[in-house]
């Protein structure tokens, strides 16, 4: 199977982000019941404009490192994000969007991370962020990665060359911000 070349261009600081459009299921109280699945919505980039936003990238929801390590602190230390003046803090994934909603639901993010879903990798793809993780049985998956955004340009990336959470963890994007 030949496997389509991904971007190779990592959008770096200063870039404008490319235009985009995620999958999300907006948090209400009713999914605090785990049969709820909610109702889907979406999320365009060009809503960001003229905000300050941190989208956070991993390989998966509920993978291990994802899941113990690199969101819950997010999660955590959103009042800090927002003191910092931070409009919103996303994760985005290439599950779907109801598999997304689930994982924010097990991390009790409640309305604090939003999680999305960029199922078909379409923004992913065009800023550099994902990855060929077939030898691990993954297929095409988002990088590990932090970003902060202020009115559509990156102001930090912190992209995971390696495994485990470092440059694109909570306290390294606290940090400059």
């Amino acid at each position: 199977m030949v496997l389509k070349p991904l971007r190779r261009d990592l959008v770096a600081v200063g870039d404008t982000i490319p235009e985009g459009e995620f999958g999300y299921v907006p948090y209400t109280p009713e999914l605090e019941d785990p049969a709820a699945c909610g109702l889907p919505g979406k999320v365009k980039t060009s809503e960001w404009a003229g905000k300050k936003v941190v989208v956070v990238g991993v390989p998966g929801a509920f993978t291990p490192t994802c899941h113990a390590n690199h969101i819950p602190p997010f999660v955590q230390a959103y009042d800090q994000f927002k003191s910092k003046g931070v409009d919103a803090v996303y994760v985005i994934a290439s599950n779907d969007l109801f598999v997304m909603s689930a994982w924010g639901r097990a991390m009790k993010s409640g309305d604090k991370v939003t999680a999305i879903s960029d199922a078909t990798l379409a923004w992913l793809d065009a800023a550099g962020l994902s990855q060929d993780l077939s030898k691990m049985g993954f297929g095409t998956r988002a990088k590990r990665f932090a970003l902060i955004i202020d009115d559509l340009k990156v102001t930090y990336a912190g992209i995971e060359e390696g495994g485990g959470v470092g440059p694109s963890g909570a306290e390294a994007v606290l940090a400059k911000l």
